[in-house]
């Protein structure tokens, strides 16, 4: 059904819309099938209603393989025009970025990552945090986390993290067995480990947490000039996080609170702000320091690498429709505008195939035509045809018939360069190995030492009840790389363990070691009911 020639809004003379088909025949009755008589049968012509429940029966795309969970707004950046002391044209030529007090439109969408479409908002998980921008240059997306690293620096291996942290394939249960068992054989996951488990791993509300790109990207300048650099969102409101208890007690009484939160804060006028700060790096290899800058389970010190403000983000208005904007917008690494590149971090690269390519099998050949994704700029390609295609090859000037480049009969040409071509040196052979910086400890190690007291209990308590139930060579395994980032670290989680007496049948959610006490609870505590 539609909302006659109105998209939705009332009618200019102020009556109600009148309700039509999807091809705009008006519909007189909306309340009962045409049957034969008044008990039916029903009759096979009942175009109305086919065409009403066989577009019902699709509403629905196959969700997101990993941060299916999510909400989202729209909102507007504001560049300062400099990093630090001096003009960001020293750095990048993107031209969005170039004036100080320039506005351009975004759109973001924050997600939990492993859970699907419908789960609480409470899980531990880490949060996605995905910015796209409509700047005059097409369309910039910004694809991240609210933690500032991941677990693995290989994108060959995302497919087995990803099934190692999803249910189990039998029990369709997660389980936190199967979880360690991968990291006990991971340790460059250590450092989001610690994170994970930490209250970190369950942020209060998408508002107040911060973002991150997550991995290493290049800025580059009008001479050609690469910098490496890492994003960061910092959020105006402040930093807030949950330990276990708190959660389990909110999402008792709101599973959805944190898109509650969102949607009410920018419905009320509060509206939620980020400023976007950048490190900066010389593109190279760096000797001197004990990681590689390329590794995404890395943190870059901010006493060496101080962090830049270099614009404000600012959410103020929510979506008309959660499906179309929200459910349908679509993110990839690899949309970057002139200005900005990709550095050689083997995760970005993995990543920049993988998320185009999930939204062409998820939403469609054609996801780039909705208006959620569309660039607000002018668009002029030769790609043509696909499923559900609506704007055959965006803006056509000059002659229809020409959908190939070079052309002399009127087709798009080439754009000028705005500034030399940034051409970074390569010498190697080509191979499958590992990083030569790994240091998988280190940071993980300063990160525990840097929590708070507080923070550390809550970690261990964590990484207790979850490694309880598992097989005792996983616990063995995992304590030992726990002592390698601080002894303190992983003599506090043996003892935990040994003073921890479980069932090891008890397997459930991260966290937990009374999954078996609930099913039980529910069927000794459940009311009896009389059969109707």
């Amino acid at each position: 059904m539609a909302l006659h020639e109105t998209n939705g809004k009332p009618s200019e003379n102020g009556a109600d819309p009148t309700l039509t088909t999807r091809n705009g025949h008006p519909v007189y009755d909306n309340q009962s099938l045409r049957t034969v008589g008044s008990r039916g049968p029903a009759t096979l012509e009942n175009y109305q209603f086919l065409e009403k429940m066989s577009h019902f029966d699709r509403e629905r795309v196959p969700e997101r393989v990993v941060h299916a969970r999510g909400a989202g707004a729209h909102g507007v950046f504001e560049s300062y025009g400099m990093v630090g002391n001096e003009p960001i044209s020293n750095f990048t030529r993107a031209k969005f970025l170039q004036e100080k007090g320039k506005q351009t439109a975004c759109f973001v969408r924050f997600s939990t990552v492993i859970h699907g479409g419908h789960s609480p908002e409470t899980l531990r998980d880490p949060r996605g945090f995905a910015v796209k921008m409509y700047t005059e240059d097409g369309n910039w997306d910004l694809v991240g986390n609210n933690l500032k690293i991941f677990f693995i620096r290989d994108a060959l291996k995302f497919p087995d993290f990803i099934h190692a942290f999803k249910p189990d394939p039998v029990t369709n249960r997660q389980d936190g067995e199967r979880q360690f068992d991968f990291i006990s054989h991971t340790p460059e996951a250590l450092h989001m480990i610690t994170f994970l488990f930490s209250p970190w791993g369950i942020p209060a509300n998408y508002r107040q947490m911060q973002g991150s790109g997550v991995n290493t990207y290049k800025w580059v300048n009008k001479e050609g000039v690469g910098v490496l650099v890492k994003y960061h969102w910092e959020p105006l409101q402040g930093i807030k996080n949950l330990t276990t208890a708190q959660a389990q007690e909110i999402q008792g009484m709101n599973f959805n609170h944190a898109t509650q939160d969102l949607y009410e804060a920018i419905e009320s006028g509060n509206f939620p702000e980020w400023e976007l700060c950048v490190q900066i790096m010389e593109d190279g290899e760096h000797p001197e320091l004990d990681f590689d800058p390329l590794d995404d389970t890395k943190l870059w010190p901010k006493e060496q690498f101080p962090w830049h403000p270099v614009g404000k983000m600012t959410l103020n208005r929510n979506p008309e429709n959660y499906f179309a904007e929200v459910e349908q917008s679509a993110f990839g690494t690899g949309v970057l505008v002139d200005g900005l590149d990709f550095s050689d971090d083997k995760m970005l690269q993995g990543r920049t195939f993988s998320y185009s390519d999930t939204q062409r099998y998820r939403v469609g050949t054609n996801y780039l035509q909705l208006p959620i994704n569309a660039p607000k700029c002018k668009v002029s390609t030769n790609q043509r045809d696909g499923q559900m295609a609506y704007n055959q090859g965006g803006d056509i000037v000059n002659n229809p018939h020409v959908n190939y480049e070079p052309s002399s009969l009127g087709g798009p040409k080439e754009a000028p360069r705005t500034g030399k071509d940034h051409t970074p040196m390569y010498h190697g052979a080509l191979v499958r190995q590992k990083i030569e910086k790994q240091n998988n400890f280190g940071q993980a190690g300063d990160t525990y030492r840097n929590f708070e007291d507080w923070e550390k209990d809550e970690l261990i308590l964590n990484l207790v009840n979850t490694l309880a139930t598992a097989n005792k060579s996983i616990q063995d395994k995992m304590v030992e790389l726990f002592r390698q980032c601080d002894e303190d670290y992983g003599r506090r989680v043996a003892e935990g363990l040994a003073n921890t007496d479980v069932d090891k049948s008890n397997k459930g959610p991260i966290g937990t070691t009374t999954s078996h006490e609930a099913v039980q609870q529910a069927e000794e505590e459940g009311r009896d009911a009389k059969p109707y």
